[in-house]
């Protein structure tokens, strides 16, 4: 098999990535980015980087912060821009993953061995391009702290893998692990990924190792005020050996299922040890998505990292099925399409659906916000009420005391009622 330019495959993987996460760019914004983005506006620019780092709940996501507030001082709330921006990080932490599996393949102490490893690269980063399990993180703006979790840990990974005794290389990995211990908490996972990535380097890793340590000690010191450990996000009392096995299952299905009957068929003992990482890496990426109360199962955008596992499973699949001398190209290109074809194919109907869906209480609320000068009185909203608060707020531009909220308050501000679900009211004339 000749091998593809590096540079044509990064140009095949961000059109896959396009081609899957397309819908997204049509979509509003919706719930939680109202307050996400409020909160950007307060806290993400130079001048309030002081008190941010001083915030002991945000400051943990405050890659989030500054990228919002760079997004909304250079377009404004246009839904497009931000949702450009969480579809060309997807694109790079394709290119990141690529990078990473052609780190492990072209090793001395390879994972594979060519003439699988070269295909792996391309076959496993070309999965997670399109994969739709993990979809909420792509197509809901506010999750993007998985996004850039993902990007930042996967730089430091990346560097520190080719480092080679290079020490500003080993300080650029540190830095960008230091990115991902403030892009979300859950970042800390990164650590013993690094070693499934290379098992025998763990003394390495002794300067993350005390970042990690350093970033797990600042968030436990939270718990007794900070609402993630009240909210059902973590808890240490959550069924977590229900979760767990269950968040497993479900990121396995059907595509990682599938890939393992493949790998089991071929009897290929070469198979064995990279699978087997593929599904250490998955099962460790979950794990802090396991402590939730609130269900037993972990939301899709908490899948992001963890499908990269999946992402190599499959490319392990792919890879060795397009080198098989006997089976021509037939068969692998069948399967490739069918993955394509499957998942381009729910995202551009079901997901975008959905989507839409998700976001019409806020956007019905922003209509009519825009449409009356007026109070309008919040008779029936599935959203809590900093959510319509916020929305009034960042989406028509409007104070929150827009917004009454019992019918007496209503009734003495003559406010317009609105009601999700129904037909805007006719804006109420303005009290003069």
């Amino acid at each position: 098999m000749t091998r593809r330019p590096v540079g044509l495959d990064l140009a095949i993987l961000a059109l896959l990535a396009l081609l899957a996460y397309a819908p997204a760019l049509s979509l509003p914004l919706m719930e939680d980015d109202f307050p996400n983005l409020s909160y950007a506006v307060a806290h993400g620019s130079p001048a309030a980087a002081s008190a941010l780092f001083h915030d002991p709940i945000f400051r943990v996501r405050a890659t989030s912060a500054w990228l919002m507030y760079g997004l909304w001082k250079a377009f404004g709330l246009v839904p497009a821009a931000f949702h450009s921006a969480s579809l060309l990080l997807h694109v790079a932490n394709c290119w990141l993953l690529y990078g990473i599996v052609r780190s492990l393949t072209l090793a001395k102490a390879r994972v594979v061995a060519a003439p699988l490893g070269s295909r792996l690269p391309f076959f496993a980063a070309s999965f997670f391009a399109v994969y739709e399990g993990h979809q909420e993180a792509v197509m809901w703006f506010s999750a993007m702290n998985e996004l850039l979790l993902f990007f930042f840990g996967a730089v430091s990974l990346l560097l520190w893998l080719r480092a080679g005794g290079r020490i500003w290389m080993e300080l650029a990995s540190l830095l960008a692990f230091a990115l991902a211990l403030v892009s979300k908490e859950s970042a800390v996972i990164w650590l013993p990924l690094f070693l499934v990535a290379r098992p025998r380097s763990a003394v390495r890793l002794a300067p993350h190792a005390v970042l990690a340590a350093s970033a797990i000690a600042a968030v436990w010191s939270t718990r007794a005020f900070s609402f993630r450990f009240s909210d059902g996000s973590f808890s240490l009392a959550a069924p977590f050996w229900i979760t767990w096995p269950r968040g497993c299952a479900r990121v396995l299905w059907p595509w990682g299922w599938l890939a393992l009957a493949a790998i089991a068929g071929f009897r290929h003992v070469r198979l064995w040890r990279p699978a087997a990482a593929a599904l250490a890496w998955m099962g460790i990426a979950l794990v802090p998505y396991s402590f939730l109360t609130y269900s037993t199962q972990i939301p899709s955008r908490q899948t992001y990292l963890a499908s990269a596992g999946l992402a190599l499973l499959a490319g392990l699949a792919l890879a060795h099925l397009s080198a098989l001398p006997d089976i021509g190209r037939k068969l692998p290109a069948a399967a490739a399409a069918s993955i394509l074809l499957v998942n381009v194919g729910y995202l551009w109907t079901k997901k975008r659906a959905q989507f839409r869906e998700r976001a019409q209480p806020t956007e019905q609320l922003i209509r009519l916000a825009r449409q009356t000068s007026g109070p309008i009185f919040v008779a029936c909203f599935p959203r809590n009420r900093y959510i319509a608060e916020e929305a009034v707020r960042m989406g028509a531009g409007r104070s929150p005391d827009t917004l009454a909220w019992s019918e007496a308050e209503a009734a003495q501000r003559g406010a317009a009622p609105f009601c999700y679900g129904t037909p805007p009211a006719r804006p109420a004339a303005s009290p003069r």
